[in-house]
């Protein structure tokens, strides 16, 4: 038995191994966006700073440790068997959300599974105990408040969805005031300038900077720093006394020391805020990792801890044996620690998807419009409209200098970028300043917040505060905020339901079921890394479109939208024309799978065209207005015509689908041979098309010849319907398969009409 639970506890020391690279690889977002967004460095030197407050926060994160151990259940009611059981189902839990989150695209947050798992995992122990009556040492019967510490998870969950509140509201604040002194006329070069290039002086320059630097180094010294060293060796207690009985000196002498070297730096031209930036990318992820570490190895470490008590003083029976030693502060090995470090170190620096992070966060706070990556939704539109209403009723009441000043001080025409940024440095110092204050202070007090939720809210709190939000994109944003924020309260309640369920299936199913959790477990975990793999191919057609919102050449504008618009219209070409060969076999053949996962394929495609449209859209408002508006009649035509072909798949495939679902009689073969031969000829054309389309400018002569073909196939497809009828009338075949069978002809013979129109509009738009 004690071989088994052995294996079990290395199982899970393997499975925090997986836990760090996967959860450095995906929180890696959290302290890099910033820096990222604004392009302060290469994306090399911003790794190795944040890889480096990654291993120094690892190291002090001992006091977190205990979280695990008592933070959610009080272990001296519990007994081996029990914590084994929470601990295994909490890791195998944590897999199974992984996966399914991954597969449905919906963010989550270690920090949240973890601490809604251990709740769910303890709580279904501690029902099984009261059901069978269990009691204390005096005979008292127990209740859910002595089995749990519901007092410590009250104050942790309220913590952590406290702040999702707290980090918008100060997000927005502190920007707006930031906003206020520095407007969008800064340089990184010390100097402020307005529109007409005219340099401002010593103080309305450098001397904003100096103090604006002076805050953030001070306070990120001081929560990350000296809260963070608060358990190191030469922290001795004397020395904790001095410093907390001169907390408000030491600050106000850092604040003029950092404020006094900041200025002096910015008048000498040397990038402060790019330090700032930096200095904030390095202390939030030293804040995350020492947050953030026992997310990914309390679990396995605390359930390590309890198998040496049992080996060494239990007396070998693990349901009788209780976890009283748990019950004491963790004092983890610093070998452990640091090996920690180490791990979550190197897969920042070499995990692909840590390099590939799709930066939520970035593109829905940058300054300017974009690829919008959320839809819109009803409740994202009530409050934009809400919201204009509001702000409406209150400009009334604010004096019209007042409101015309504060107005130019968020005038974003004003701002230069770097090619690629998506915001400015101003912005991304609030960003990392303040989340990183916000984690430090909840690690200080032993609170488990979530750097996924305090980072992002902050991001989203501070472009709203800068006005990034605007009417065009608004609704597209909000959306994503709330799509966000609904997934973290769908990680909660799934965490503690589905931990609450493989807990009592551990329990009751001994052995057997800890050994199929643990291979559902690395099922999952191989299914997961060959999916991202799959998913990590970006297309043609993003790539064209993310170098077109970069570039500064308007030259260059017009032949990559151009481009996008073809290899947009050549994937769509693509699906359709496979979509259509699928439908077409699956209905001749009476197959309804593949029908009905066409209906489910269309749909996406439509999505994706929408999507695409969008793009072509702010593609068009970049370049010339002129030619924008000579191209704007021909790119719709083409749009609508490739539109139409997915509606025609989607009026081809629902009857065919009700057809063969309900298994009426097939077409007749002679028909169904018919049809193949003049299919064939259609998907012919479909590829000329594709061809043409996907190599912009398009040669007249071959359009005028793909167009002349898909008239005469239109002729046969109609002389071929006549005859269809004509056997229906004569009475040779059924009725009902033989109307299906009219109405795809029909909609085939439209589609070559929208071949058609595409073509004209595709060869119009690309001259």
């Amino acid at each position: 038995m004690n071989t088994f639970f052995l294996l079990i506890v290395g199982f899970l020391i393997v499975l925090a191994l997986f836990d760090l690279v996967v959860g450095v690889s995906n929180d890696a977002v959290n302290f890099l966006n910033s820096a990222i967004g604004a392009k302060v460095a290469r994306f090399k030197t911003i790794v190795a700073i944040a890889a480096v407050g990654v291993f120094a926060g690892a190291v002090m994160s001992n006091g977190m440790m205990d979280v695990a151990r008592h933070g959610i259940m009080t272990p001296e009611y519990f007994s081996f068997y029990d914590v084994i059981c929470v601990f295994l189902a909490v890791m195998v839990t944590d897999v199974v959300l992984l996966d399914i989150f991954n597969t449905l695209g919906m963010p989550t947050s270690t920090t949240v599974s973890m601490v809604f798992e251990l709740l769910g995992g303890a709580f279904a122990i501690a029902l099984v105990k009261i059901l069978s009556g269990v009691t204390d040492h005096s005979g008292v019967a127990l209740t859910l408040g002595d089995l749990l510490n519901t007092e410590k998870a009250l104050s942790v969950i309220l913590g952590i969805f406290l702040s999702v509140a707290i980090a918008f509201v100060l997000g927005s604040l502190v920007m707006w005031v930031a906003r206020l002194v520095f407007s969008f006329t800064y340089r990184v070069n010390g100097t402020t300038t307005d529109v007409e290039g005219r340099k401002g002086g010593l103080v309305g320059s450098s001397l904003k900077i100096g103090i604006f630097g002076g805050i953030a180094v001070t306070s990120i010294i001081w929560f990350l720093l000296i809260n963070g060293l608060k358990g190191a060796s030469f922290m001795t207690p004397e020395l904790k006394e001095t410093i907390n009985a001169n907390t408000w000196l030491i600050l106000g002498g850092g604040f003029v020391i950092f404020s006094v070297i900041m200025t002096i730096l910015s008048a000498l031209k040397m990038p402060v805020l790019k330090f700032v930036v930096l200095l904030g990318t390095f202390a939030l992820a030293m804040a995350f990792a020492g947050n953030d570490l026992v997310n990914f190895v309390g679990v396995p470490l605390t359930g390590l801890d309890a198998y040496n008590d049992f080996t060494q003083n239990g007396s070998g029976d693990a349901s009788q044996y209780m976890m009283t030693s748990l019950m004491g502060s963790a004092q983890t090995p610093v070998v452990y620690l640091i090996g920690a470090g180490v791990v979550m170190v190197l897969s920042l620096i070499f995990s692909k998807k840590a390099q590939n992070v799709v930066k939520t966060s970035v593109d829905l706070s940058r300054q300017d419009e974009g690829d919008e990556m959320f839809g819109s939704s009803g409740a994202a539109r009530v409050l934009v409209r809400s919201s204009q209403r509001t702000a409406a009723v209150v400009v009334r009441f604010v004096p019209k200098g007042l409101a015309r000043w504060i107005d130019s001080r968020f005038n974003s025409d004003q701002a230069v970028l770097p090619q690629g940024a998506a915001f400015d440095q101003i912005r991304a110092a609030v960003n990392l300043v303040l989340a990183g204050l916000l984690v430090a202070f909840g690690t200080s007090m032993k609170l488990p917040l979530s750097t996924t939720y305090v980072t992002f809210m902050v991001a989203m709190g501070s472009s709203l505060a800068d006005r990034a939000w605007s009417r065009e994109s608004a609704v597209f944003r909000i959306t994503g905020v709330i799509s966000v924020i609904g997934g973290w309260f769908v990680t909660a309640g799934a965490a503690f339901i589905v931990c609450y369920l493989v807990t009592n299936a551990m329990y009751f199913g001994s052995f057997i079921a800890m050994g199929i959790a643990i291979a559902l477990a690395i099922f999952l975990l191989v299914k997961s890394n060959m999916k991202y793999s799959l998913d990590a191919k970006v297309s043609e057609a993003d790539a064209t479109f993310r170098q077109l919102l970069t570039t500064h050449d308007r030259t260059e504008r017009w032949p990559l939208l151009r481009q996008h618009v073809a290899l947009c219209n050549r994937d769509q070409l693509q699906f359709a024309a496979l979509c259509y060969q699928r439908i077409t076999d699956a209905f001749l053949q009476e197959e309804y799978r593949p029908l009905r996962q066409a209906t489910h394929q269309i749909e996406t495609a439509r999505k994706q065209l929408k999507r695409s449209r969008r793009r072509d859209i702010i593609g068009l408002r970049k370049v010339d207005p002129i030619l924008a508006i000579e191209k704007n009649t021909w790119y719709f035509l083409a749009g609508s015509a490739v539109e139409q072909l997915l509606y025609c798949l989607k009026r081809i495939n629902d009857p065919c689908r009700e057809h063969v679902g309900n298994s009426f009689s097939p077409v007749s073969a002679e028909h169904a041979h018919a049809f193949i031969t003049l299919r064939k000829q259609m998907m012919d054309i479909f590829l000329r098309t594709e061809q043409l389309v996907a190599n912009p400018p398009l040669n007249m002569n071959a359009v005028s010849n793909v167009r002349e073909q898909a008239t005469m196939l239109q002729t046969r497809l109609s002389e071929y319907r006549k005859q269809v009828i004509d056997s229906m009338q004569q009475g040779n075949v059924n009725i009902e398969s033989t109307s299906v069978f009219l109405n795809l002809i029909q909609e085939s013979h439209q589609m070559l009409s929208c071949l058609r129109h595409l073509l004209r509009g595709a060869q119009k738009f690309a001259e």
